[in-house]
């Protein structure tokens, strides 16, 4: 059957989201690449250094600091969005599970011939998948934390060193004011945007999305 669908549609049809997000993502990180060598540049020559090449900024501290503190960001965002939607609701959300009703996602698994291997394998793999989604999120959110970190506290000490101060060891950085303002200032506007589709869909609707509740349905209805 699945061989069947494929046949019937293009690999853009089968797969259109994924690549126009990636699509966006390398533009957006090519743009964020090329202004943030401008303006890192701008930095060294205003404060007497010298200018580096784009290959010398793709892997420098100012480089892994600016993409690691929003990816950090993000990635705690969906973490706490899909752990928090097991167990918390939100009447008339379409981003909740219902009220009352129970959700074909809460059963218990059923090994089935088209059943991904973890679920006919059971045990410890299943015990692993039925959780695996937000624990990828909260594991890439760790990584792009300690990333973040590296970079964070690299970019600092080079300015130290710059002005004839000491550098920051990794434990006082960790208690350093510009490191946590970095992660706090990415980590507010996620909870923003998704307590907006939280609130605003019980309200708004966009047809054709699976984001959405169908037009007509009334704002008291929780869930898609």
């Amino acid at each position: 059957m699945e061989n069947a669908a494929n046949r019937r549609h293009s690999m853009f049809y089968r797969n259109g989201l994924t690549i126009v997000f990636l699509s966006l993502l390398i533009l957006a990180l090519g743009g964020q690449a090329y202004t943030g060598w401008q303006e890192h540049n701008e930095e060294l020559t205003e404060k007497g250094g010298a200018a580096i090449t784009f290959l010398s900024y793709l892997t420098s501290n100012h480089f892994l600091e600016a993409t690691f503190e929003n990816w950090e960001s993000e990635f705690l965002q969906m973490a706490a969005y899909v752990w928090l939607t097991v167990w918390l609701r939100q009447k008339g959300s379409a981003e909740s599970k219902d009220l009352d009703k129970p959700e074909e996602v809460d059963r218990e698994p059923r090994p089935h011939p088209d059943a991904p291997w973890p679920v006919k394998k059971g045990g410890v793999w299943l015990s692993l998948y039925k959780h695996s989604l937000s624990l990828a999120f909260f594991l890439l959110f760790m990584v792009s934390f300690v990333l973040h970190f590296k970079g964070s506290r690299g970019d600092y000490n080079v300015e130290q060193l710059a002005m004839g101060k000491p550098i920051a060891s990794i434990a006082q950085y960790l208690v350093n004011k510009r490191f946590w303002f970095e992660s706090f200032q990415n980590w507010q506007s996620e909870f923003l945007s998704v307590a907006a589709i939280v609130f605003l869909s019980i309200y708004l609707r966009q047809k054709g999305s699976p984001e959405s509740k169908p037009v007509d349905a009334p704002h008291s209805e929780t869930g898609k």
